[in-house]
């Protein structure tokens, strides 16, 4: 689990999202999209987390800059698929996911396209 928090201040306190959680919902916004086949890592990140030095959520990244959560996903698309499409929708579907669930206006996503997926 991450201990890193995506937090702001209101006048009733503080509130804190963990980054594990924006994480989930932005998975889930991601495979929901046509065209998606899947969330993938890159293979250095593969390797690392097969011999137990780290754990990364796969596909997905988050962090905070200047109260502005900024988003990376890797992507398989699926065979077929226009890619370039397939990708804004990926950037439409996640920043309407960040906006609606934590409440932060401005969203920056970044989509990689790390491969193709063929139906067998």
């Amino acid at each position: 689990m991450s201990d890193n928090y995506i937090s702001y201040r209101e006048e009733n306190g503080s509130i804190n999202i963990s980054e594990d959680v924006i994480s989930s919902i932005v998975r889930a916004a991601v495979t929901e999209v046509e065209g998606v086949s899947g969330l993938s890592t890159t293979a250095g990140a593969e390797l690392a987390e097969m011999i137990g030095l780290k754990t990364l959520p796969k596909g997905v990244t988050i962090r905070l800059d200047d109260n502005r959560i900024i988003t990376d996903a890797i992507i398989t698309v699926s065979y077929g698929s226009n890619v370039v499409s397939v990708a804004k929708a990926v950037q439409n579907a996640v920043r309407d996911v960040i906006q609606a669930t934590t409440g932060f206006g401005d969203a920056e996503v970044n989509v990689h396209v790390s491969g193709i997926s063929f139906d067998r």
